[in-house]
This record gives structure tokens, sequence and C-alpha cells, in this order.
């Protein structure tokens, strides 16, 4: 069997690691995931059925899926076979295809996992293809990225795609006590410390098995607390990549929380941000970015305040600077919100597009030269400061377009004020037009 984690060449004596000793021998021994593989859940009713087919595990590290292929294996006597997408080009592919083809002349089929599926490109993505159609393979592959953005259509429409979560602290808490279970006694930590354990994990099965490990090897006497074992363990870095899925996921619960008024979470996820070493500069500019979107002219100053926050944050520099972009960002959590300008941006740019190269109405042209004044530019011009009340109620869009209304400012914050000055001129306009 080809697999990273066969221990075929090592006697029954060689160290093994805790994570490895314990591996799921059955699905229902799994912990977690009972979206994928409970009683109702896709995995299951496939393998009652007796149907499973090709299916790409979209998930965060040590939370199963290599696990689960595995055992999909030996569900359905399938030869298993795991690759990584890292390691593996064209020819170690052609040498999986062939074995694969061999396999299946000789009456037995193939289960092939790709770990890391999204690291290969179009081409070879496009390689499976024949493969998984003609039964040659059963493809499973794992993904950490979102499978939408970074698996071709061709391939994500052979292949259900599963969402495989992170391990709440009840299943690390679950994983924890079958370790404990198999190393013949207790973590030597207090409830306190034992729950600052789970919470380093942050969510990785794996990650936990290797830090018990860690703290099983330390000669301790009685029970360590939170102090002593922070001082011996560092807190796993969050899973984040700033150009990955996570990143566009918290920016997005930031964005959100702003647009939904809510400060403290807006905060947090701020935080989050910052803590997984995200640029102070991306946040200040996403965040005027908001002001702009969100709130527009609804409060005026928001976008001014974005903009001084993130001048400080230039000047200060790392870590005070930052303080002054939270003050910008709890200021526009709390301001009123409006999109009208941004709907009013986005349907002015679409009528653009539509209209295509419509002359301006002449009154409103310039006529440098004689010619242009006898074909009519200019003529008719009121000009608004000679007219009542500063307003002289011309039309200013194509005469083939006629007049259109964009901005539809909202009952909050300064734009109440814009409001009754549109309905002012609208008022006036019509006055001017009779």
């Amino acid at each position: 069997m080809n697999d990273l984690f066969d221990t075929g060449d090592m006697p029954d004596t060689a160290p093994r690691p805790l994570a490895d000793r314990l591996r799921p021998q059955k699905l229902s021994e799994v912990i977690g995931q009972a979206r994928v593989i409970g009683p109702e859940a896709p995995l299951t009713v496939m393998l009652e059925a007796g149907s499973l087919g090709s299916v790409i595990f979209w998930g965060p590290p040590g939370v199963g899926k290599t696990t689960i292929a595995r055992l999909l294996a030996d569900e359905t006597d399938l030869h298993f076979v795991q690759i990584s997408a890292i390691f593996s080009g064209v020819p170690e592919l052609r040498k999986v295809f062939d074995a694969a083809r061999q396999r299946r002349k000789a009456g037995q089929g193939t289960l092939l996992f790709v770990d890391e599926i999204h690291r290969f490109n179009k081409a070879q993505q496009d390689s499976f293809l024949p493969h998984m159609e003609d039964g040659t393979i059963l493809l499973v592959g794992a993904t950490t990225e979102n499978p939408s953005f970074e698996l071709n259509a061709a391939l994500l429409s052979r292949a259900q795609v599963l969402i495989l979560e992170r391990l709440a602290l009840s299943d690390l808490e679950r994983l924890a006590q079958r370790a404990e279970m198999e190393l013949g006694r207790s973590l030597p930590l207090d409830g306190a410390a034992r729950e600052n354990l789970l919470e380093m994990a942050d969510g990785d099965g794996r990650a936990l098995l290797n830090l018990i490990e860690q703290v099983m090897a330390w000669k301790v006497d009685g029970k360590m607390d939170s102090a002593a074992l922070g001082q011996r363990l560092m807190k796993r870095a969050a899973q984040y990549d700033k150009s990955g899925d996570a990143h566009y996921n918290l920016i997005s619960a930031l964005h959100k929380s702003v647009r939904g008024s809510d400060p403290d979470a807006a905060l947090y996820w701020f935080a989050r941000m910052l803590d997984a070493g995200e640029d102070p500069r991306y946040l200040a500019r996403r965040i005027t970015r908001m002001a702009v979107e969100d709130i527009g002219l609804a409060d005026p100053q928001a976008q001014a305040v974005c903009l001084q926050g993130w001048e400080t944050f230039e000047r200060l520099g790392s870590p005070e600077g930052e303080l002054a972009i939270a003050q910008a960002l709890v200021y526009i959590a709390l301001a009123p919100k409006s999109n009208g300008v941004y709907a009013a941006y986005k349907a002015a740019r679409r009528a653009a597009k539509k209209t295509g190269s419509l002359m301006p109405p002449k009154h409103i042209l310039n006529a440098p030269t004689k010619l242009m004044k006898d074909e009519g530019y200019g003529a008719g011009y009121a000009y608004d400061h000679d007219a009542e009340d500063g307003f002289s109620g011309q039309d200013y869009f194509p005469e083939e377009m006629g007049r259109t209304e964009f901005y539809a400012p909202v009952e909050r914050g300064f734009e109440r004020d814009l409001k009754k000055r549109l309905e002012y001129f609208a008022r006036l306009r019509a006055k001017r037009q009779t």
C-alpha cells in the first residue's frame, strides 16, 4: 500500500508518533465531522448505497482529511494510494495512473488520495479527468484553500466538495482522553491548564496530540497550572495565509462587523488579523474603503478620521500606531451607515457603459469657434448664478437619455440634510419647467 504513513519496513518495536498510534481504524472512531460522516451525512449515504464517488475534502489542517480517505478505501476494498501535490509532477502522476490501470485490469480499484490538490496547475488537474471518467481511479482530494477559486471547474463538476471543520474544544477533549488511555496516565495539568492546552491546538487534532506528547515527556511533580504550562509551551500560531482563504474570511468578517455597527466584533477581527501578522497598512486601507463604501455622506468626517488614523500609524509606527487605526475602526463602526453614493456610482457606471458615446446637450457645450456657435453649441445655456435662487433647473443629461436619478440618500446622519437639498432642488426644477 503506497502511503506516507506506511510503517511496513519498521520493526514493531520502532517508536511511533502518538498521532499515528491513535489513528482511527473505523469511520465511527473519527472525532468530529458529523456533517460529513454522521448518520445522514453525505459519505455515510454514499457508502450505504454502495455508490461512493470522487470527493474533495476542504478544511483546515489536522481535522481528519487523510484519515477519512484511508478509511474510505478500507470500507470499499479499494487500493489506497497517497500522493502530495507538493512533491509530485507529471512523471509521478503518469506512474500512478499506469499502476491504477493495471490494477483495474486485475479487478482491483484504486482510491487515489491527493493531498494539497490545489497546488497542481490546470494541466495537472486536467490529467485526472479521463481516469476519473473511465473508473480507473476514485479521486479523493484534500485542500486547505477554497476549491471554488483553486480547482478547475471541470474537476469540480466530477467531484463533490465536502467541508471538514476545525475541531471544537469538546472534540479536542475527547481526543485528549483517548491519548491518556493510550499512554496509561493523565496529563499533569490542572483544569485551567488543560483547557489552555486544548486552546493552543487551535482546532487541529494532530497539533493537540503533538502537544500532549511533549507534555507527557516532562518530568513534573503534581499538576502544572497555566503559568507553568505557558513557560514551557508557546501558543500555536493562528492559521492564516495573507493570500489565502483565511485572509479573505477574516477581512470579510471585519467589514461586515463594521457595516453591522458592532465595534466590539470589529475590534476582535481587527486584533485577530494583527495577531496573525497582517500588515496594519492593509487594514488601514480597507477600513478607509469601508468608510467610503458603507458610510459615505451619512458622515463625511468618517473618511477623514480613517485617513488621519492611517497617517498617524505611518508617523508612530508599530505597535503604538495600531491604536490610531483601532480608533478609526470604532468611529466608523458607530457612524451612521449609507451606501447611497456607492449605489449611485455603480448605477451611473452601468448607465455610462450602456449609453456609449451620447453627446452632451448642446446648450452646455462651449463654443470657442464661429462654426460651433452656428451649430448651436452653448445656445440657451442658463448661467445658474444669474437665476432665481442660484438654480436654473436645466437638464444636463444627453437629450436621447433624459434625466435619470442615481443618488437616493438615506434618512440617516448628514445624508438626511442632503436628502432635503435634493428635494428642494427637485421642487425648484419642477417650478422652472412649468
